[in-house]
């Protein structure tokens, strides 16, 4: 079932998921469902769970080098699967007691952390801070597209390279940041732009370990 929920949600998002396309998709009735979820949030965050599974499996080797290396490299995978799949985001670590592997993740992370010289509020703070921005990073690079690009009118280097000479057009007076990188944004890339900001935040962790 959770493998047909996740396909949905892959499809057609979370607006797209309700207990009748689902049982269209199982090939049976609504009522079934409820003998495994209760609502459709249950559904969602066990959807969710299910998908940390492969990110975890994927992750499971990690641990034992250098302490930031594997962290970045939980992160990336975790980034990976969150901008694959937007809809995931907003549902990691929702309810951890319906999703364990989501706690398992975290704790996958906070252990890389626990081999660093750092204080238990400076731990707490660092896996606070990774997770946040892996996820808040990725839902925000996987936000459906601009609807002239979705429905074909401009393609994502025009509707960039439209949005940027607005930009050039502004005051470079009082806009010097924008004109400055200017075009830097028209031809970035979301996962390089990800990794250099995760990059700047494990080495400010790796400064503050003493390392």
């Amino acid at each position: 079932m959770l493998t047909e929920t996740v396909a949905l949600l892959d499809a057609h998002g979370e607006a797209g998921l309700n207990f009748r396309a689902l049982a269209g998709r199982l090939g049976g009735g609504v009522g079934s469902i409820y003998w495994y979820v209760s609502s459709k949030d249950e559904l969602l965050d066990r959807a969710s769970d299910h998908v940390l599974a492969g990110v975890l499996t994927a992750v499971a080797d990690v641990g034992g080098g250098d302490p930031i290396e594997d962290l970045r490299t939980i992160a990336v995978t975790l980034f990976d699967a969150i901008a694959d799949r937007p809809w995931l985001g907003a549902y990691f670590m929702r309810d951890t007691e319906v999703q364990p592997n989501a706690l398992r993740l975290f704790e996958k992370l906070g252990q890389q952390v626990l081999r660093l010289d750092l204080t238990r509020r400076q731990q707490f703070h660092a896996v606070s801070a990774v997770v946040g921005f892996v996820v808040g990073t990725a839902a925000d690079m996987g936000q459906e597209p601009p609807p002239e690009v979705l429905s074909g009118e401009v393609d994502r280097a025009e509707y960039l390279a439209a949005a940027v000479a607005q930009w050039r057009a502004l005051d470079p007076a009082e806009f010097p940041f924008v004109h400055r990188i200017a075009d830097e944004f028209e031809g970035h890339d979301d996962a390089e732009q990800f990794r250099a900001g995760l990059d700047l935040l494990l080495a400010g962790l790796r400064l503050q370990a003493g390392g």
